[in-house]
């Protein structure tokens, strides 16, 4: 599979070849569904909290006596019967977070690309720069390729491209160690750099 490589101006300069060992055979869509499952679960703050009876304020005396009063027994205004009581089974703060193997991950990240590769929603680019980190710019430079919604993945440092692109909402810049499938798949196109692009690719092999 070849592809474009466009310069700033979103004009075409060369051609590259895609990997075939990266962006060959089908696509395991089924490794999405486990690993955008573990990346949401490791998102979770798992701060929420109930009390119970023994942790809700008052109740430290018994309400009355236990016998001859023709009511029944209680031994606390805060039993999870009573209004104002503990919570019976309620969540408590906890860690949702877990691994995959990285067998897993990394087949999956592969597939994700190879995914955008198939429908024709990837772009490359030899290399993305701006004068000034301005959003006008920026969205300029995103137009000239009719883009209206994209993941940009870059290799190293690029502070104003990061900066001009950071209030887009549908746009998000993404360094290849941070690359991922929950990010590849939550917009409709990849734009990538060249030696990005040939970072991904000695990297998910």
């Amino acid at each position: 599979m070849n592809v474009e490589v466009l310069d700033n101006n979103g004009s075409k300069v060369s051609e590259i070849a895609l990997s075939e060992a990266v962006f060959g055979g089908e696509v395991k869509e089924h490794l999405f569904y486990e690993v955008v499952k573990m990346q949401r679960a490791n998102k979770r703050a798992g701060t929420a909290s109930t009390k119970t009876k023994g942790e809700v304020s008052g109740g430290g005396i018994k309400p009355w006596k236990q016998k001859g009063t023709g009511r029944a027994r209680s031994g606390s205004i805060r039993s999870p019967l009573w209004r104002h009581g503990g919570t019976v089974f309620g969540p408590h703060p906890r860690d949702y977070s877990y691994k995959l193997p990285r067998k897993v991950m990394k087949e999956a990240l592969k597939n994700a690309i190879k995914l955008r590769a198939g429908e024709g929603r990837i772009k490359v680019f030899d290399a993305i720069s701006l004068s000034e980190p301005k959003t006008k710019a920026a969205l300029e430079l995103l137009k000239k390729t009719n883009l209206q919604n994209a993941l940009i993945v870059i290799e190293g440092e690029n502070r104003n491209l990061e900066l001009a692109v950071r209030n887009l909402k549908d746009f998000q810049v993404q360094k290849v160690v941070g690359l991922n499938v929950y990010d590849i798949l939550n917009y409709d196109n990849l734009v990538i750099t060249r030696s990005a692009l040939e970072k991904v690719e000695a990297m998910v092999q």
